[in-house]
């Protein structure tokens, strides 16, 4: 049976989080960083109308899958931001 190539959202995982002005900033393990302007992607409204003091309190999930705002009781899969990258 044949099996096929890891996924590059299966091998990299984010390391870190910032935020420049209205754009989110994840930094990879692969060395890359994606943004996006969060006030103009849906499915983070719930980031964009965050307090800077909320969206300060994330957290990366274990295994470097996932980014997650407790406080905000959110967060996203790193597969997803890397699939928008690949619409551009």
């Amino acid at each position: 049976m044949a099996t096929s190539p890891a996924s590059a959202a299966e091998v990299v995982q984010a390391t870190g989080v910032r935020f420049e002005g209205d754009r989110l900033v994840v930094s990879l393990s692969d060395s890359r960083e994606v943004s996006v302007p969060i006030s103009k992607v849906g499915w983070l409204e719930w980031l964009a109308g965050a307090s800077p003091e909320q969206r300060a309190h994330w957290s990366i999930e274990a295994g470097g899958f996932a980014v997650d705002w407790d406080d905000l009781d959110d967060g996203f899969e790193i597969g997803h931001l890397l699939a928008m990258q690949s619409l551009a």
